[in-house]
């Protein structure tokens, strides 16, 4: 797949992708850290660090980013997850030089000023106030938070709302210091360049740039759970929510891909670029069960890779006059069902197409192949990625049921209800 990588001496990995389908280069830095890496205390700090690093430097004032790359007609963004943060920017080939800047600057001259710090805390806190009028973000917090007592993928990435009042300056440059560095970063370039003049100029930018202090490694395993886990909740609105979270395999796994074809059968196969929207599921079995018999509005099933075990989702809106417990018998039906008798091999074969063709959907820009190779660097390896499509042409109907046994068990799983008030 014509893959260059390379291992400065400070310790930055380097992936490196020649495309002449277009003139354009995307160009990412992956931090190998976020909400995982948090503790009760300073929760929200890895995406409230990630917005302090877009308010500048000496070097680019902040503003000064976002002009220079509106100017040469590109774009730019970063975002935090449970497992990473990360950072971009797709630009005209000859114009990319200008994200190599961006990131190395970005990586130890971020200013952190205190009225910043300050002022950022009233955007965090309004956002996580935002997220709290949303039903389904009150429910999936609730279902999560539930399901992991002891691992980190407990809390929210936006963080707790005591924690945000309360995280200091020093706080965050303290992260800062500790986990943005070349020894905690994975750099990606994607697009219209020639490997061996990237690797030079990535070289001479950030080969200059100073090992952070070691990261503190965390390692919390939640331990498996014996029975099924209930929570229920009241809140303003016209609508009931139902979702049930089961405990899934990492992205590492063999079994993640049987389960992605699971998944695929019973709720269809989901949304894998950076920003679309999953495509309809009207041939998946829970949208049968539950959208065509007039029980749900809406069925969507969530299966995410990640560094660690986190959960398979099962979510639903429930319809004007009927009540979860409905739906949620409706489900167990079909989950029961897809326990007992093996799927076929008629459903096995378009499940994998389907999944396929998604994934080749979700790869096609330089920008979402930036994004996957990076994403499969930080939750297993480089190759991930690229055998995802032989991986899943490896997986039988056997695995399938296997992955039914064993992950949709009831004692597996947590399942919270979304009660409007007055219902």
């Amino acid at each position: 797949m014509n893959i260059a990588k390379y291992t400065l001496e400070n310790g930055l990995a380097v992936l490196l992708k020649e495309s002449r389908a277009a003139p354009v280069t995307t160009f990412w830095v992956w931090y190998r850290v976020g909400s995982r890496n948090e503790v009760p205390g300073i929760t929200g700090i890895a995406h409230w660090a990630e917005h302090m690093l877009f308010k500048g430097s000496a070097g680019f004032p902040k503003g000064e980013i976002d002009k220079q790359i509106a100017r040469d007609g590109g774009m730019m963004n970063g975002f935090t997850w449970l497992d990473f943060t990360t950072f971009f920017e797709t630009l005209p080939a000859d114009r990319a030089d200008l994200a190599l800047r961006v990131e190395s600057d970005r990586m130890v001259n971020s200013l952190f000023d205190p009225k910043e710090v300050e002022l950022e805390r009233t955007v965090i806190m309004s956002e996580r106030q935002g997220a709290e009028n949303d039903p389904t973000f009150l429910l999936s917090e609730e279902v999560v938070g539930t399901a992991f007592r002891v691992h980190p993928y407990h809390h929210d990435t936006i963080g707790d709302m005591c924690d945000l009042e309360t995280i200091s300056h020093v706080d965050l440059w303290r992260h800062y210091q500790t986990h943005y560095g070349p020894d905690n970063a994975v750099v990606v370039a994607v697009g219209d360049f020639e490997a061996l003049r990237m690797i030079e100029r990535i070289q001479e930018l950030f080969g200059r740039l100073p090992r952070r202090s070691n990261p503190q490694t965390i390692h919390r395993p939640e331990p498996p759970q014996h029975g099924e886990r209930r929570v229920s909740l009241e809140g303003p609105g016209n609508t009931a929510y139902l979702q049930a979270g089961y405990h899934a395999p990492a992205a590492s796994d063999p079994d993640f891909f049987p389960m992605t074809v699971l998944s695929t059968v019973l709720a269809g196969v989901p949304g894998m670029s950076m920003t679309s929207a999953p495509p309809p599921n009207r041939s998946s079995r829970l949208y049968k069960a539950l959208v065509e018999t007039g029980l749900a509005a809406g069925v969507s099933g969530s299966l995410s890779p990640t560094l660690d075990p986190f959960l398979y989702d099962i979510s639903a809106t429930v319809r004007a006059g009927r009540t979860p417990d409905e739906v949620e018998a409706a489900l167990d039906a079909e989950i029961e069902r897809i326990r007992q008798e093996p799927i076929s091999d008629g459903e096995l074969r378009t499940a994998v197409k389907q999944a396929k063709a998604q994934f080749a959907y979700s790869s096609e820009s330089v920008t979402n192949q930036g994004y996957w190779l990076g994403y499969s660097s930080i939750v297993a390896e480089p190759d991930w990625f690229f055998g995802y499509m032989d991986r899943l042409t490896a997986v039988t109907v056997e695995g399938v049921q296997r992955m039914a046994n064993t992950v949709l068990a009831r004692r597996n799983r947590t399942v919270g209800h979304y009660l409007p008030q007055g219902l």
